[in-house]
């Protein structure tokens, strides 16, 4: 098929259109201007509010901050103990924090192809290779929420359990997102009902944009309290937990004391007192990016509607087109961080955009094919269904403040490039 390139009399666009975008308003500049005249910048009181916010949202019983959707998830993996030879089986089509969580703790990763349908993780092609493997060759699971559309997790904890895996949910596209059960219930993202971990992404395209930040929830206290140090260097402060002897955290050690005024002073732990138990990371979120964060989170199911809105005009804009393979289309549940199109000729489409000030992306370049996976013995025709959507797909524009107007454009010159 032969597509014009020449421009389109269908208008033209006076300014740049990207992908995503954050919507920063005064009340998100308020909060942050009254955590930075505060006594607290960092390890303060807005850290565990936004994390209870955010728990609250997604109807998990906690929710522990970190510094971004990458240390989050190496945090999951730390806290599940995957440890060298473990094996982890992923996506190909995700951003590749979702693998090098389990590299970062020299874990190996097994890829398992798409859904064509939904772009999903195929269960059906996860529960292959977990039969033709001896039982015990894998250890967890890490699903994607891709684009915002929630994976059927009722689903996958089933196949779990049946192998005596974890599951890590990657709803980093997905908060406000959700899926319905065989109860007819709805099962937010991150919800922590069918997965042992979840984690989300405040990077500024996300729904929730707090600069960089990322969030872990879960419904397991043991797991949770295992967080919490490790985003800190694995240290405590917890009394209840020390390890060390009273008299040592005093500093008072030598016998000639032990009936002395001192010894008689350390019936408690003094208050500078901590330890480190275990080796952490500083992987802690700032006071004033979680007041961003709260501030944001205020208006999030706003703007699920409103990208609900404009994947539906998408929809019915590209439906029955003959260039268009497949599309995000109108989902339940889906959370529309991205609407794919997959398209003819996407090379030239997306370059064509570009030059109508459409800035258009491709998620993702399947990551079996990442150069650094290439070396596991990973190539092209492992993973068919992945390769061929990737062929195709292109991102087009999705956020809130996307207007009518600029969404029409986009849709015009697409149906332009085609005419």
């Amino acid at each position: 098929m032969n597509f014009k390139t020449e421009k389109k009399s269908v208008g033209e666009s006076n300014h740049n259109i990207p992908y995503g975008k954050q919507h920063i308003n005064e009340s998100d500049i308020e909060a942050v201007t009254e955590v930075l005249k505060s006594d607290y910048l960092t390890q303060g009181p807005k850290i565990a509010e936004f994390e209870e916010a955010f728990a609250n949202y997604v109807e998990s019983k906690y929710a522990v901050a970190v510094s971004n959707g990458t240390a989050a998830l190496h945090l999951c993996a730390l806290a599940l103990d995957v440890t060298e030879g473990d094996k982890v089986i992923t996506t190909p089509i995700t951003f590749a924090a979702s693998a090098n969580c389990v590299r970062y703790c020299g874990g190996e990763v097994d890829f398992a192809d798409i859904d064509p349908d939904t772009y999903l993780l195929d269960i059906e092609k996860v529960r292959k290779l977990l039969e033709d493997s001896p039982k015990g060759t894998y250890k967890g699971i890490i699903p994607v929420d891709f684009a915002g559309r929630a994976v059927n997790l009722e689903a996958f904890i089933e196949l779990a359990d049946e192998y005596n895996l974890w599951i890590i949910e990657d709803a980093c596209h997905a908060p406000g997102g959700y899926f319905t059960d065989s109860k007819a219930k709805q099962q937010r993202c991150g919800n922590g009902n069918f997965a042992d971990l979840a984690i989300f992404s405040f990077h500024p395209v996300k729904h929730i944009a707090a600069g960089e930040g990322g969030m872990i929830t879960t419904n397991d206290e043991k797991l949770y309290n295992k967080l919490f140090k490790l985003r800190s260097h694995g240290i405590t402060k917890n009394k209840e937990e020390f390890q060390n002897s009273k008299s040592f955290a005093a500093g008072i050690q030598n016998s000639k004391f032990r009936n002395s005024s001192d010894h008689r002073r350390i019936q408690n732990y003094p208050a500078w007192y901590m330890e480190m138990q275990e080796l952490g990371y500083n992987y802690r979120l700032t006071d004033f990016q979680c007041a961003l964060g709260l501030s944001q989170l205020q208006r999030a199911d706003e703007g699920l509607v409103r990208r609900r809105e404009i994947a539906k005009v998408y929809d019915e804009a590209f439906k029955g087109k003959s260039f268009i393979k497949n599309q995000s289309g109108v989902v339940e549940g889906h959370a529309y961080h991205l609407y794919v199109i997959e398209a003819e000729d996407r090379l030239g489409l997306y370059n064509y955009l570009r030059e109508q000030n459409i800035y258009a992306q491709i998620h993702y370049i399947p990551l079996h094919l990442m150069p650094y996976y290439r070396q596991f013995g990973w190539k092209v025709g492992d993973m068919p269904h992945a390769e061929t959507y990737y062929k195709h797909c292109i991102s087009l524009p999705m956020f809130p403040t996307l207007s009518d107007e600029d969404q029409q454009y986009v849709i015009e010159k697409i149906m332009g490039y085609y005419s």
